[in-house]
């Protein structure tokens, strides 16, 4: 299960003014205790610094990879962002994310051809949001098979479902689950991710609804996640879920996790 860490994002509190006054400190805390609580990809959107945002991002993926030996993902809806980025990306990058929107798709392909990231495919295209599991189903499948057509690896591709909050619509839960499942069963080898906490937007408690809806994706599939890994119940969880779906062999990742308490 692959774990995106979440919280190096301008629109979390604390986090916009860190970056804009260049905070390495904070920034690079932030990454270390997400490294230490179990990611294995940081995220990084500064993009509610609007007209600074590239160089933000370009200071900030610096600054992280000065810090921490794991993949950088660029979130960004900036296509200018992500190509003056990916370059300075060490190891495997990913880019969150292609869409089949005709002009978004046209941009970032041949970023993707030369540098050869893992690329989150987001369920969208010109007509907008997916409503239902059809629609993310048939995005999808439209999404996989052009990006593999133009050289992108089945193995490289991470399709997100888009993930709705379930207060203004309980049905959008379900949905996703279903995609998730038609999406892993149709076409071996391809990954699933989500942004797990869009699913709890306006509700209280948002943390129990997260950590519910993450065990109930891992049974359909899911096989990565955009979370915060310093939740450490949502993590506890998901070690737990692996070895329930029989993919923690004699249950040593949960032993170990709990011998390093993370249980606790």
């Amino acid at each position: 299960m692959l774990v995106v860490g979440e919280r190096i994002n301008s629109s979390r509190k604390g986090i916009e003014p860190a970056v804009r006054g260049r905070n390495a400190e904070l920034i690079t805390k932030e990454a270390k205790d997400q490294v230490d609580a179990g990611a294995h990809v940081i995220d990084v959107n500064t993009a509610t610094l609007m007209d600074e945002e590239v160089e933000s991002l370009k200071w900030a993926v610096q600054i992280i990879q000065d810090s921490v030996a794991v993949p950088i993902c660029i979130d960004s809806p900036n296509t200018v962002a992500v190509a003056e980025v990916l370059p300075l990306c060490k190891g495997k990058a990913m880019i969150n994310s292609i869409t089949a929107e005709k002009e978004r798709y046209a941009k970032l392909i041949p970023l993707i051809q030369e540098h050869k990231p893992n690329v989150v495919g987001l369920c969208m295209d010109d007509r907008g949001m997916p409503d239902s599991a059809e629609d993310r189903i048939r995005i999808a499948s439209g999404l996989i098979r052009r990006l593999t057509s133009d050289g992108v690896p089945i193995g490289d591709i991470y399709i997100d479902p888009v993930v709705t909050p379930v207060s203004t619509d309980t049905r959008y839960g379900m949905a996703v689950l279903e995609a998730i499942e038609a999406i892993m069963e149709g076409f071996p080898g391809v990954h699933t991710i989500c942004g797990l906490s869009n699913v709890s937007y306006g509700l209280p408690k948002r943390k129990q609804v997260n950590q519910m809806f993450l065990v109930m994706a891992m049974t359909k599939g899911l096989d990565a996640a955009i979370l915060d890994p310093c939740d450490r119940r949502i993590m506890a969880n998901l070690i737990t879920t692996i070895i329930l779906l029989g993919r923690d062999k004699f249950c040593m990742n949960y032993l170990a996790a709990f011998r390093q308490g993370k249980f606790d």
